[in-house]
């Protein structure tokens, strides 16, 4: 389940990327237009600064901007950074691996490799999904147009 840290930092991503040629924007605007807790945003905020997403910039007219172009920032990377690995069980994860203790053959587990089909299914759509797709509506939206839904 996406946790409300999550959900808040892809808003947050896509108002700036939403932002034309780069343009500043401060916390508290973000969070006036997003309905995000200030306190909450600035604490994700500065996560995003140090894993290099976002810059900022200070003063009366400082604010945040993205630190890479909007069409490489996916959805998955902004989930991993606050929420961590995106399969539901550890043994199922390819970044966080745990072996589960008390799983006697894992090659045979049928839980795991199930939740593996939906880690997988899960990093395919968020992977896919930049900030400038979702900006632009989506994939699913872009598919939808061509078949003149």
């Amino acid at each position: 389940m996406l946790s409300q840290k999550a959900k808040y930092a892809l808003k947050a991503m896509l108002a700036l990327a939403d932002q034309k040629n780069g343009e500043l924007l401060q916390a508290g605007d973000i969070s006036e237009q997003h309905h995000v807790p200030r306190k909450f945003l600035e604490l994700i905020l500065l996560e995003l600064r140090k894993q290099g997403l976002i810059h900022s910039h200070r003063g009366k007219h400082g604010g945040y901007t993205l630190a890479k172009p909007a069409d490489a920032i996916t959805f998955g990377q902004i989930v991993r950074i606050m929420d961590g690995p995106l399969a539901p069980i550890p043994c199922a994860s390819l970044t966080g691996y745990r072996r589960c203790v008390d799983c006697k053959d894992e090659k045979a587990c049928a839980i795991r490799r199930t939740m593996r089909e939906v880690r997988d299914a899960a990093a395919s759509i968020l992977d896919g999904m930049t900030l400038e797709q979702a900006c632009r509506g989506g994939v699913g939206s872009e598919r939808n147009q061509a078949l003149g839904l």
